[in-house]
């Protein structure tokens, strides 16, 4: 088993930076769905540079690398001790590398491991099979964007918009369509969803996370369920909330639908979203020698290339903006323009907007651009470099931004998602702008840092620190301006009137 570690680390990599054939054709079906020069145009283009960009320079596709997950079929006999261990060591040697961002931090005092190892991660689940000859390991890196819009309904029930779910097909289908509508733009469309029916509350989550090591273009062999799946796919995008819900054509790219056996007094629906960066892969690794045999999700299927340039085309429309930024540029901003940032920009997330609210920055933030952004870093012959860096889910900071704005005069918050009418008040009152970055795309924006200037607040761990960043031409949209309007609430209603037209049982 000497090549057992190295092929993890071969794993990890792949499925870090190279989406599998059969999700980079479903995102190209989704932008052949979209007007050009549309939001979700342009968001889609931006995916797919990114995809590319991530598989040519061996980088995380996304920043948040997420919870990492494993699925381990062994030989009865199998030593899983020794493989525990060498899976902790590959993962470890992966966040060194900039493969995997130090995810893993202590519920209770908050502080980051440095390497995503601690109590509970990796996660691993174990199973013996009766092949003697092969080990079979399959990864899953789902973000904690799209973990958080993860849902589970309790049937009977009333939801939003679509009235009482029973315990029937069509509460199913219900709560499917539910689910899809309630993650909008914060788990990143376009997405996509597993789901269990049955099971109890751990067993549900778990067997809807295993439907998304489905192949996105297989058919369920449960007959009732491919209808229903078939069904989601089919009307899911109708309710047109569109890529990083932007609006569009698109929202959905799978549905995988299983089912467990359940206790009479229950009856769960348990829905696992993932979003665009559908990041799944498996391996076939000889028993004797751990040596990868053969890969599962892209075995003699060449690489799609997503995109015809390592740029976005731009429209000769986009605005200019240099940090520091001015109330009066900020007030001349609306929704739906796009803007390209030069100057200063400064990382927080969690940690930082909680630690604003009783303490100064160790930075001057008036006028500046504060981005909801926890990079994947590493240093390099002392410098410290930015290898991902993608916008985090504002709505986090909901509690806090409004505060924040009010009480250092930042003057752009920038990330994805968007964020409720506390912060929608703030912006109009003392004149600020919400841009949304495109969710993911975390190496296009490394892209357009030219250096790292410093870093404080290290000790909350490297996501959480504040980043003193350059950038050069970093698009966003505005979503949220200082006049009070937000695209993100728009779509949300938008939304929910179409939501509400699946009401009526269709069994």
């Amino acid at each position: 088993m000497n090549a057992f570690k190295q092929s993890i680390r071969d794993l990890i990599t792949d499925t870090s930076s190279n989406l599998p054939p059969d999700v980079r054709k479903a995102i190209k079906i989704a932008q052949q769905s979209e007007s050009n020069g549309t939001r979700s145009a342009m968001a889609l283009e931006t995916i797919a540079t990114n995809i590319d960009m991530a598989c040519d320079n061996v980088g995380p596709i996304c920043q948040d690398t997420g919870m990492p997950t494993f699925f381990i079929h062994t030989p009865v006999g199998a030593n899983q001790i020794e493989m525990k261990q060498w899976i902790r060591e590959a993962i470890s040697e992966s966040t060194k590398a900039g493969i995997l961002r130090s995810n893993s931090v202590d519920s209770l005092t908050g502080k980051n491991s440095g390497d995503n190892l601690g109590a509970g991660t990796p996660v691993m689940h174990w199973e013996q099979w009766e092949n003697n000859d092969e080990i079979e390991v399959k990864l899953i890196l789902k973000g904690g964007g799209c973990e958080n819009k993860n849902i589970q309904y309790s049937l009977p029930m009333e939801l939003d918009h679509l009235g009482k779910a029973g315990r029937t097909i069509d509460g199913i289908r219900k709560c499917i369509l539910h689910a899809v509508w309630q993650a909008q733009g914060h788990g990143c469309a376009i997405g996509a969803v597993g789901v269990c029916v049955g099971g109890d509350r751990a067993s549900g989550y778990e067997h809807a996370k295993m439907q998304l090591f489905r192949m996105i273009d297989d058919v369920n062999p449960n007959t009732e369920l491919a209808a229903l799946e078939k069904y989601v796919m089919e009307n899911a995008n109708k309710l047109k909330i569109g890529t990083m819900g932007f609006g569009g054509n698109s929202t959905l790219i799978a549905c995988k639908i299983g089912a467990q056996n359940r206790l009479p007094a229950s009856f769960f629906v348990s829905v696992a979203y993932d979003c665009w960066a559908f990041r799944r892969q498996g391996v076939v690794l000889d028993a004797k020698t751990g040596a990868i045999k053969r890969w599962l999700y892209k075995e003699d299927a060449p690489t799609i290339k997503m995109s015809k340039s390592s740029e976005v085309p731009l429209t000769g429309n986009e605005i200019h903006l240099t940090t520091p930024l001015t109330e009066e540029k900020i007030r001349s901003l609306k929704v739906g323009d796009v803007v390209l940032i030069s100057g200063k920009m400064y990382t927080g997330r969690d940690a930082i907007h909680a630690h604003l609210m009783t303490n100064d920055p160790p930075v001057d933030l008036h006028g500046q651009a504060l981005y909801h952004c926890g990079p994947v870093t590493i240093k390099e012959n002392g410098k410290w470099k930015i290898t991902a860096a993608g916008p985090t889910t504002s709505s986090r900071e909901e509690p806090y931004q409004s505060d924040i704005i009010k009480k250092y005069g930042v003057r752009a918050i920038i990330g994805k998602g968007g964020m409720g009418k506390k912060t929608l008040a703030a912006l109009k009152e003392h004149g600020a702008v919400y841009l949304n970055a495109i969710g993911g795309a975390a190496q296009y924006y490394a892209k357009c840092i030219t250096s790292v200037d410093g870093v404080d607040l290290e000790h909350f761990g490297l996501p959480e620190a504040m980043w003193h960043l350059s950038v050069t031409n970093f698009p966003a949209i505005v979503t949220m301006d200082a006049h009070g309007n937000s695209l993100h609430a728009e779509i949300e209603n938008i939304s929910a009137k179409e939501l509400s037209t699946f009401a009526q049982s269709v069994y």
